[in-house]
């Protein structure tokens, strides 16, 4: 199981707390991450990622073992802690403003 922490806004779309279990089949990745948590919670399709391109919405951000995977490739391997469920994989919203 991987440890996802949702933003505030997500857990009310999702209706659940700041941290979700995800089962993630075959080779973990943030392409089959993100599309196991929108299986899981419908309301969040469309909020995390573009329904149609799957890109990543400008005011999010992915991060995982402290390190920013917002601009990685989707279909690279999640690292073997956030696998283990040792470390959370982080969605954070962007705080923007002047």
């Amino acid at each position: 199981m991987i440890r996802v922490s949702l933003p505030g806004n997500l857990q009310t779309l999702a209706g659940t707390g700041r941290m979700v279990d995800v089962e993630v089949s075959g080779v973990p990745t943030q392409r089959s991450l993100l599309d196991a948590l929108e299986a899981m919670y419908p309301a969040l399709l469309g909020t995390i990622r573009d329904a149609s391109t799957k890109k990543r919405r400008p005011l999010l951000r992915f991060y995982a073992c402290e390190e920013d995977f917002s601009d990685a490739s989707p279909d690279d391997p999640l690292p073997a802690a956030v696998v283990a469920g040792t470390e959370p994989y982080i969605i954070l919203g962007a705080i923007a403003g002047g």
